[in-house]
């Protein structure tokens, strides 16, 4: 059993939202709220500490009253660059990444994570949905051992920047959820879509 305290979650909102126009996804308004502040509040119940990985906008991002850490890594390097940040902050045994555009995942997700690592004794725990009878992994939702940042350090020195690529690497283990919980928003028409289709 890994109690919550001992877990760092980082909400990422570090890309270049290019899909959106360039605009700054994290910042983007949702029901009221920026989508990243959506992240922070539905993570910060399931974790003891909490930080937002972002590289522009730093102070609106402070705003929301938690650390804010840019990439080290130069030019938007992706999802796993932000992994990599958390890695290097997180004061705890377990560090826990959301994206910053997917307001409504599950409020059990760090729970069942931590769950399925220990049970499995993995260094990795990553969300999957069922997705057209498969079952495909979303590696942005994943719970990982800090002991990995210097094995995280060398990969991305190689030059490769794909989450799912790195944990292969590792003892992974895999934990089903369900789909609705993890649509995201990619464009400004998905954000207004997703806000029609609010219960």
């Amino acid at each position: 059993m890994i109690d919550p305290k001992h877990i760092t979650g980082v909400v990422l909102a570090g890309g270049r939202g290019a899909r959106m126009g360039g605009v700054d996804k994290g910042l983007q308004n949702h029901l009221g709220m920026p989508l990243a502040l959506h992240a922070m509040l539905r993570l910060a119940p399931q974790v003891g500490e909490i930080m937002i990985n972002a590289n522009r906008n730093l102070g609106a991002y402070e705003s929301m009253g938690v650390p804010v850490w840019p990439d080290a890594l130069a030019d938007y390097p992706g999802p796993l660059a932000g992994l990599l940040t958390g890695l290097e902050r997180a004061e705890t045994p377990y560090l826990v990444s959301v994206p910053c555009d997917t307001p409504n995942f599950p409020e059990d997700l760090v729970s069942r994570l931590a769950a399925a690592l220990a049970e499995a004794d993995a260094e990795i725990a990553m969300a999957a949905t069922h997705e057209d009878g498969a079952l495909r992994r979303q590696p942005v939702f994943c719970l990982v051992k800090t002991e990995l940042l210097d094995s995280l350090t060398r990969f991305m020195q190689t030059g490769e920047r794909k989450v799912g690529l790195w944990a292969a690497g590792h003892r992974l283990v895999t934990v089903p959820f369900e789909a609705a919980a993890f649509v995201n928003v990619n464009t400004l028409a998905e954000l207004q879509q997703l806000q029609d289709e609010r219960p």
